[in-house]
C-alpha cells in the first residue's frame, strides 16, 4: 500500500470529511508517520543485516552461543570433545595449510612473473592461482558445490558477487582465476599483491585514486577490452553483508560496457558463519575463528551472462543484476545502502518521504500552483 493510501485509510477511519476534496494536512496524518518509524525500530531490516545471523539451534560453537549454561553432561561431553577437536587437532593443521598456500603464491608468483608475457606466463599463472587457493580452501575446510559451470565468467567480462566475507575471493578463484580489483596495502597484504600483479594483470589502486571514479572507470574499461585477461572480480555491495540479503550495488561497474557474470554465494551457517563482522573482528582474529568452526560449507551459483539493455542506465542494470542474484541465492533483495553500516542515512532518503507527502498535499492541478516561499519551504495557494 502506498504512503498516499495508508493515510487516506487513517484519514477515513477518524474523520467524517470528503476525502475527494482539495487535499489538506490533517494532525492524523502525524500517526502514519508516528507508526512508521515504530515499525522500523521495531523490526530494521537494514542493521540487522550487519549482525551475525541467528541460528534456530546452537551447534556446538562457542561463536553461535556465547551465553552458554549447563543443559545436560551429555552435550557439555560433547561441546568439550568438539573444542578438543576443534583446537587442538583441526586448527593447527588448517593454519599450517593456510601458511603454506599463501607462502606458495607469494613465492611461486614472483618466479612467474620471470617469464616473458606470453601463453607460457600465463599458463603457468593460472595453474599456480588455482593450486594456492584451493590449499587456502582446504584451510577453512570448505565444502563448495558449485552449479551451471557453463555460465562461468569469460575473458574480457566482469563478474559480480554477493559479499559476505574476505574469504569469498578464494571460493571463486579456486574454481577460475580472476584479475582482482582493490586498493594497495601495506604489511603482509601488500607483500601478496606486489608478487601477484607480477605474474598477473590485476587491478590494484593507490589510497589517493581509489576515489577518482574517472580513473577507475578508464582502468576498468582498458582491462575489459583486451579480451586475452582475466574477467574482473568485483563486489559492488562494497561492504560485507551476513549473507541472509542482497544491499545496493555500487553503478561504477555496470556503467562499463561489458558483458556482466553475475554470481549468488550462499553459506550454510550451521557448520561455521563465514559472515566478517568487520566493526567487532580484526582480520587476524576472523581467519581464526573460521580456522576453529567446524567447516564452512557454501553453494556458489553461476547465472547467464547478462549486458546493458538499449536505454538502461547504470542503476537500472545494477539492480536487475541483483535481483537476479538475490533470486537464485534465496536472500532478501534490499535497496538500501550497504554503507549504513557505517555511516548515517543520506539526506535523500529523508527527502523522498518528504517530497511524496508533500506531492500528495500539493495535488497536480493545474490552479494549484506551488508558490515558494523562502529557501526549502513551499506552500500551496489556497491552503
Amino acid at each position: 500500500m502506498s504512503l498516499e493510501e495508508e493515510i487516506k485509510e487513517i484519514r477515513r477511519s477518524g474523520s467524517n470529511k470528503d476525502l475527494d476534496a482539495a487535499p489538506e494536512f490533517e494532525m492524523s496524518d502525524i500517526f502514519y508517520f508516528a507508526r512508521r518509524g515504530v515499525e522500523s525500530i521495531m523490526d530494521d531490516e537494514v542493521t540487522k543485516r550487519f549482525s551475525a545471523e541467528e541460528l534456530e539451534s546452537w551447534n556446538l560453537l562457542t561463536r553461535s552461543n556465547h551465553n552458554f549454561h549447563y543443559i545436560s553432561l551429555r552435550l557439555t561431553v560433547l561441546w568439550g570433545l568438539g573444542l578438543l577437536i576443534r583446537y587442538g587437532i583441526l586448527l593447527p593443521l588448517r593454519v599450517t595449510l593456510a601458511f603454506t598456500g599463501v607462502g606458495l603464491l607469494v613465492f611461486l608468483t614472483s618466479i612467474v612473473g620471470l617469464f616473458p608475457n606470453g601463453r607460457m606466463k600465463n599458463f603457468m599463472s593460472e595453474k599456480v592461482h588455482l593450486m594456492c587457493y584451493r590449499i587456502c580452501v582446504r584451510a577453512l575446510t570448505a565444502i563448495i558445490t558449485y552449479h551451471d559451470s557453463e555460465n562461468k565468467p569469460k575473458n574480457g567480462g566482469i563478474c559480480v558477487a554477493n559479499h559476505t566475507s574476505p574469504i569469498d575471493v578464494i571460493i571463486l578463484a579456486s574454481d577460475g582465476c580472476y584479475a582482482m580489483v582493490g586498493q594497495i596495502h601495506g604489511g603482509l597484504m601488500g607483500v601478496i599483491q606486489r608478487s601477484m600483479v607480477k605474474a598477473c594483470p590485476h587491478i590494484w589502486f593507490e589510497r589517493s585514486e581509489v576515489k577518482d571514479r574517472h580513473l577507475v572507470a578508464k582502468r576498468l574499461s582498458d582491462h575489459v577490452e583486451d579480451k586475452s585477461k582475466l574477467p574482473i572480480l568485483i563486489f559492488p555491495e562494497g561492504t560485507c553483508i551476513n549473507n541472509t540479503s542482497v544491499m545496493m550495488f555500487k553503478k561504477g561497474s555496470f556503467e562499463i560496457r561489458a558483458t556482466v557474470y553475475p554470481v549468488a554465494i550462499k553459506y550454510d551457517p550451521r557448520f561455521g558463519d563465514a559472515f566478517w563482522n568487520s566493526s567487532k573482528f580484526g582480520m587476524v582474529n576472523y581467519l581464526l575463528r573460521m580456522m576453529s568452526s567446524w567447516a564452512i560449507v557454501c553453494s556458489v551459483w553461476y547465472l547467464p551472462p547478462m549486458s546493458r539493455e538499449e536505454g538502461e542506465d547504470a542503476v537500472q542494470f545494477a539492480n536487475r543484476v541483483k535481483a537476479a542474484i538475490a533470486r537464485q541465492g534465496g536472500l532478501v533483495d534490499l535497496l538500501w545502502d550497504g554503507g549504513l553500516k557505517r555511516g548515517k542515512v543520506k539526506d535523500t532518503f529523508k527527502e523522498e518521504q518528504q517530497k511524496l507527502y508533500s506531492k500528495m498535499l500539493v495535488g497536480t492541478q493545474e490552479d494549484r500552483s506551488p508558490v515558494t516561499n523562502g529557501p526549502g519551504i513551499v506552500r500551496t495557494a489556497g491552503l
